[in-house]
């Protein structure tokens, strides 16, 4: 599975963006996929991941409700609608593959088995 992150950039806080994920290789259809983000100097952490038919979604707490995950799997792509954003939204971001398959989507780095290059997203103040 081959992953292409790309829409970050800057923008000012309270503002949106939408990240797109393209992915090839795999069926898109059969697999979750998630997004992720690192700050400098932070860890990278969980953002949102959504089931392969796209009927589940979770969000971390610190987005619930300014970001949605999507996926249009006729188009093999995911995507990320950020709005409200903050400052401390400001990070790379990743989207990932979760080709394990459960009932609970993974929301760990360590569940996921192929991930994008990454796109930069800076708000500022």
């Amino acid at each position: 599975v081959q992953l292409q992150a790309s829409g970050g950039g800057l923008v000012q806080a309270g503002g949106s963006l939408r990240l797109s994920c393209a992915a090839s290789g795999r069926t898109f259809s059969r697999y979750a996929l998630g997004w992720f983000r690192q700050a400098p100097g932070k860890e990278r952490e969980f953002v949102a991941a959504i089931s392969w038919s796209g009927g589940r979604t979770t969000y971390a707490d610190s987005v619930k409700g300014r970001f949605t995950i999507s996926r249009d799997n006729a188009k093999n792509t995911l995507y990320l609608q950020m709005n409200s954003l903050k400052p401390e939204d400001t990070a790379v971001y990743y989207c990932a593959a979760d080709l394990k398959g459960g009932m609970v989507l993974g929301t760990t780095l360590s569940r996921y088995d192929y991930w994008g290059q990454g796109t930069q997203v800076t708000v500022s103040s």
